[in-house]
């Protein structure tokens, strides 16, 4: 399978985010910004599929949206820490790779929630 190619198994595919993501803050210039940025976007970038398993659980509606809605909010925190970091030139395909990977993420989970509330209107 290609590098770049979509999973589309959620879980599975946020697995692989989070993957990419310690790949690229491991090859981050070792700068102040670069150092807290990165330990930024190392947690949020793991904790988005963390969220979604916890999601999947079954425990009950509320803690489905819950979860369903931190994974939203981490997958924006992903993002914004990946537009604050600087890496290498190499690194900037990378980069705006995993931008988009999150903001897809974060269209995920909103069309997830937005239709949830429909339903139960």
């Amino acid at each position: 399978m290609d590098k770049d190619q979509k999973i589309y198994d959620l879980e599975e595919r946020a697995n692989k985010f989070a993957d990419r993501v310690t790949d690229y803050v491991l090859k981050l210039p070792k700068t102040t910004p670069n150092v807290e940025y990165g330990r930024q976007l190392v947690r949020s970038g793991g904790s988005v599929g963390a969220n979604y398993i916890e999601a999947s659980e079954g425990l009950g509606v509320k803690d489905f949206d819950l979860h369903i809605k931190i994974s939203k909010k981490e997958a924006k925190e992903s993002r914004h820490w990946l537009r604050l970091t600087r890496p290498l030139p190499e690194q900037e395909q990378e980069k705006n790779f995993l931008i988009q990977e999150a903001t897809e993420f974060i269209l995920i989970f909103s069309k997830i929630i937005n239709n949830r509330k429909n339903r139960n209107l």
